[in-house]
């Protein structure tokens, strides 16, 4: 005989997925964050801040450990309580970006890349500079 899901067990479903998916942003988020350590291609701050929101959505052991993390922690914690970005992350952000699409341009990338990237990198930049700093 087949079982009806009753609303609330078809609601648990929902919000356990919803949390996961927002789980898998917020690694996904943290891994670009890694990455742009190492590659000058991608800024680190923004996909930090991006992790702690994903994180605090889907899994609040993980939001906690990215809180307390050395490097990450104090970043997330000023904007969260502040919306303040570091000034030296803006400029390492808006420096890397340059550099990003100035290698891009160099290396001969079409044209297309370069307006396209180029678009999102002023519109990233914009709203970076745009924050307050301490």
């Amino acid at each position: 005989m087949d079982e009806e899901l009753n609303s609330a067990e078809v609601s648990a479903m929902a919000a356990q997925s919803g949390k996961t998916g927002f789980r898998i942003l917020a690694y996904i988020a943290i891994g670009l964050a890694a990455i742009g350590v190492v590659l000058p291609l991608i800024p680190t701050t923004p996909f930090v801040l991006l992790a702690a929101f994903f994180a605090s959505k889907g899994s609040p052991a993980f939001a906690t450990w990215l809180e307390g993390h050395p490097s990450f922690g104090p970043a997330i914690r000023d904007w969260q309580r502040n919306r303040v970005i570091p000034l030296t992350a803006k400029v390492l952000a808006c420096s890397m970006m340059m550099l990003s699409w100035s290698l891009l341009l160099f290396l001969g990338a079409a044209g297309t890349v370069l307006a396209i990237s180029g678009i999102f990198m002023v519109c990233v930049a914009g709203y970076i500079v745009t924050r307050p700093s301490y």
